[in-house]
């Protein structure tokens, strides 16, 4: 099994990928027990002063002028972790929750937060041993951390609260723990705030939206390109001397997918009647434009989640001179204006997508095919309905694009007057991500079903292929109105797999 080696200095997207979704195991380096080992020195030396010490030895938040007494400390530490584990709502996935201990186990490492390392080896024995916290979907502000969310990871790390086994049942943390030789945590003087405050749930979500969003934009090209040769449309608008005019990098990329996607086509540049058409409709010919504005945002937003990434996030933080120092690094801010911009941009992608699909149904545009590609129109419906489906999903994702990063409401006391609701973005992207998925798989559906009613004139060899590809998996083609929702789950699950890209690929080599 593939093992991420957790240093000082930060982890990569590909290590999230590799321990939220594949179960890969962690290892602390040596530099990070050392780099523990040392902040924890700084931390007792501050805890045995009488001067109070934000974090060590008083209250939280509105509650920080309170000095606690030593004899206090470990209750409060326990204290903070419970009740501040006051999450509601349907459970989060277990790949969010994997990412977001892994990222907060990843700022402990840095050797900033002052934490033991013994309390930072079990936070990757629980991860190694597949057990996963329930954590719910509301309670995080985005400031301070993601403070409720991490609270119930933390529950978990003391033995208490619910958490999920690796058989996927739901039991009690102390158990699990138990079964798998791993002691609860005694927290002790600033751990407890040290593992809730951090942006590592959203940070988690964006590093697996951006990895989601790069294969859909490759999808998007391909069905686009698809929808063009369904359409009679002319590639000369995908050319490259068009797009170095306006040399937006993901505008280029996405013309050039479309191009060899669309190499070797009979259908592209054929008009009905012979009818030269000087110009196609804007969601054909603005293909590239809208998806590469897209790709130029995941671009930016990869470049935040790389930043992010490489931060060690806490409150207050120890500095390598043995300063403990308050800070407001917590704030989601940069994290959640991303988050929503993805959403404005999947959601423009998925509205294109369906202006394409729904110009394919209509006669009146559609270039000589039947009316809602149906087998015998009037007796048959055909692909009328899945249009409305796919027109519910746009708009659902139009509702999805309205910014939670516009939006703050005060807490803890009107301390706290500011907060980012990243985590919130986060939630929502994750629900257009799926969503998009969706848009595109109706796409694909209709436009290879055009593309084979165009007889006589054969696609591109990639074209070709998809077409193989996805009646191979259950996409059925052409012919009398049948139940369609069984063909439109398939199409979903062969965009979800990434198939469609691989078999496009299989043709014209790796797509950018």
């Amino acid at each position: 099994m593939h093992t991420v080696v957790v240093g000082t200095s930060g982890v990569t997207a590909s290590d999230v990928l590799a321990v939220a979704r594949d179960g890969a195991r962690i290892e602390l380096s040596d530099e990070a027990a050392r780099a523990l080992a040392a902040a924890r020195e700084i931390v007792d030396a501050l805890a045995a002063k009488p001067e109070p010490v934000y974090g060590v030895s008083t209250g939280f938040g509105a509650l920080a002028s309170r000095h606690i007494s030593p004899e206090l400390r470990a209750q409060l530490q326990r204290n903070i972790v419970r009740s501040h584990a006051a999450g509601m709502g349907p459970r989060v996935e277990r790949e969010v929750v994997r990412a977001l201990m892994f990222l907060r186990l990843k700022t402990v490492c840095s050797g900033h937060t002052g934490v033991r390392p013994e309390v930072a080896q079990t936070m990757a024995d629980i991860l190694n041993a597949g057990i996963t916290p329930v954590v719910h979907e509301y309670g995080s502000l985005g400031c301070s951390g993601d403070l409720a969310p991490l609270s119930h990871c933390a529950l978990t790390l003391m033995g208490e609260g619910d958490a999920e086994g690796p058989d996927g049942v739901v039991r009690p943390a102390g158990e699990l723990l138990a079964e798998h030789g791993i002691a609860p945590v005694e927290l002790r003087e600033k751990e407890g705030l040290a593992l809730l405050n951090g942006t590592d749930g959203m940070l988690g979500m964006l590093v697996m939206a951006l990895a989601d969003l790069d294969s859909l934009y490759k999808s998007a090209d391909i069905t686009a390109a698809l929808s063009m040769e369904a359409l009679l449309g002319t590639d000369k608008v995908l050319a490259p001397e068009l797009h170095a005019i306006r040399p937006h990098p993901g505008q280029g990329a996405s013309a050039a997918n479309m191009l060899a996607v669309l190499k070797g086509s009979q259908l592209t540049g054929h008009h009905q009647d012979d009818a030269p058409r000087v110009q196609d409709a804007y969601s054909v010919r603005c293909a590239p434009q809208v998806a590469g504005a897209g790709r130029d945002t995941m671009a930016h937003a990869r470049l935040v989640a790389e930043r992010e990434l490489a931060s060690a996030v806490d409150n207050p933080v120890v500095l390598p001179d043995g300063r403990v120092e308050s800070n407001g690094n917590f704030h989601g801010a940069p994290v959640a204006y991303v988050l929503d911009f993805l959403a404005i941009a999947a959601a423009d992608l998925g509205s294109i997508a369906e202006r394409r699909t729904d110009r394919l149904l209509d006669k009146n545009r559609s270039h000589g095919l039947p009316p809602f590609l149906a087998d015998d129109a009037g007796v048959d419906s055909g692909l009328m309905i899945a249009q409305y489906t796919q027109a519910a999903l746009v708009s659902e994702m139009k509702r999805l694009a309205v910014p939670a990063s516009a939006d703050s409401i005060p807490s803890s006391a009107m301390q706290e007057d500011h907060v980012s609701m990243g985590w919130s973005a986060a939630r929502k992207l994750r629900t257009a991500v799926d969503n998009l998925t969706r848009i595109i798989a109706v796409e694909l559906y209709a436009a290879t079903r055009g593309i084979e009613l165009r007889e006589g004139l054969a696609p591109a060899p990639a074209s070709q292929a998809v077409i193989e590809a996805v009646r191979a998996a259950g996409v059925q083609g052409p012919g009398p109105d049948r139940f369609l929702a069984p063909d439109l789950a398939a199409a979903d699950a062969f965009v979800r797999s990434g198939a469609l890209v691989a078999s496009v690929e299989t043709v014209t080599g790796p797509l950018a």
